[in-house]
């Protein structure tokens, strides 16, 4: 017999199977509301840049500084500071620089000792000439002495041949014998002044190796030292020509390039503005000296010669320069400075006229916002407009340098308007 056993009773496993949720499966209906989502809040965002205000695009010009005699420039040309009275002072004799009393900047009279050089030979010479001079007045007395003895011995002779005692011959020897007396005092007078001329060739010789200042100046530079070897021609290597440079500063002028086809807008007595680079906001006076009556091949340039009003001593020589000939004389008051702009720059739209000030925002280098500055036009300096600032304006006042944006018809700038620069 076959017995068989069954397990005991369990609930059925399906209905749980049904309760198990299947990971990664969202279903269909959540995917299409999360890109529902996503594509609204893109839709949201670009509405609100499309609804927000819009950068506006401006042309710019700068604040500049600018002066009214500017509009009275006929012609402007460039030149350098230079001394009318300059020298390489150098020494006529060649010799070892020994003593040297100068340097860069010093200022010196005419006739000053600047250096010295090596004189022992020259001193040597003058001593000799001297000696030679007193050997020429010895030769002198004794030549008078001889005179002398001459003309007692004929007079005694000449009482003698009234006696008879002489002959006539013998008076005739002695007449000769004075005569040749006289010759010799001459001669010996002619020795003495001839040593004396060749004391004073050495004197000069000595004088040659004592270099003085030729004119009262300044040294500008010091080309040798002591211990150099000084020659009148520094072709030698190892010598050198010129000990100093030195220049009378009280000549300075400035020597400008005019170009030949503008020749005909410069004249002698042209009132002039001299402008330095080395004193930038300077501004000197002057008028035109002279005009150098030749042209400049290689350049088609004349050099004019332009006089300062009224020298300064921060005026130095080879100092680059920049000279605007004027149509008529101006005053001091001409040439302070004042705030410029162009024309088109001045918003006359409103009440009051204005400019508009761009601001960077901070943080960036591209991104702006206008700031309006009230500003009152004053007198007109060619294409420039001098500006008058509001007094009491709530805005910070314009200074040389600040950009402004230009104002159009078909641009509405308002305070705080973002701003973009237009591409050139």
């Amino acid at each position: 017999m076959t017995e068989t056993s069954s397990s005991p009773s369990t609930p059925s496993a399906a209905p749980l199977q049904s309760l198990r949720i299947e990971r990664g499966s969202s279903g269909p209906g959540r995917r299409a509301w999360v890109r529902w989502a996503v594509g609204g809040l893109a839709l949201a965002g670009a509405g609100a840049w499309w609804m927000g205000p819009r950068p506006v695009t401006v042309q710019t010009v700068s604040v500049v500084t600018a002066t009214a005699s500017q509009q009275h420039v006929a012609l402007t040309a460039s030149g350098y500071v230079v001394a009318q009275r300059r020298a390489a002072v150098a020494s006529k004799a060649t010799g070892r620089l020994v003593e040297l009393n100068v340097r860069e900047g010093s200022r010196v009279k005419a006739g000053e000792l600047l250096a010295r050089i090596d004189a022992s030979d020259v001193q040597a010479s003058l001593v000799a000439a001297e000696a030679g001079v007193r050997q020429a007045e010895a030769g002198v007395r004794q030549a008078e002495v001889e005179q002398l003895l001459a003309q007692a011995e004929l007079v005694r002779n000449k009482g003698l041949q009234a006696q008879g005692f002489i002959s006539p011959q013998a008076l005739d020897a002695v007449q000769s014998r004075l005569k040749g007396a006289q010759a010799a005092v001459v001669a010996a007078k002619a020795a003495v002044a001839a040593a004396q001329a060749q004391v004073k060739v050495q004197e000069v010789a000595r004088s040659f190796t004592e270099i003085r200042a030729p004119f009262d100046g300044v040294v500008l530079v010091k080309n040798a030292n002591v211990g150099d070897v000084i020659t009148p021609l520094s072709s030698a290597a190892g010598t050198q020509g010129a000990v100093v440079t030195m220049a009378d500063l009280s000549t300075l002028e400035v020597e400008a390039d005019v170009s030949e086809s503008s020749l005909a807008q410069v004249r002698q007595g042209q009132p002039v503005e001299v402008l330095l680079d080395a004193l930038p906001g300077v501004r000197f006076l002057g008028q035109v000296g002279a005009i150098v009556p030749t042209v400049d091949r290689a350049k088609a340039t004349v050099t004019t010669k332009v006089r300062f009003d009224q020298l300064d001593a921060r005026i130095l020589p080879e100092m680059s320069a920049k000279v605007n000939f004027l149509k008529q004389p101006i005053t001091a008051a001409d040439q302070q400075p004042l705030l410029a702009v162009p024309a088109q720059a001045i918003d006359r739209q409103a009440a009051a006229a204005r400019v508009w000030r761009l601001q960077a925002v901070p943080g960036t280098t591209d991104r702006f916002t206008a700031q309006a500055v009230p500003v009152t036009p004053g007198r007109t300096l060619g294409e420039l407009v001098a500006l008058r600032l509001a007094a009491g304006g709530p805005q910070p006042a314009l200074k040389a340098g600040d950009r402004l944006a230009l104002p159009s018809s078909g641009t509405a700038l308002h305070d705080g308007a973002a701003v973009r620069l237009s591409q050139p």
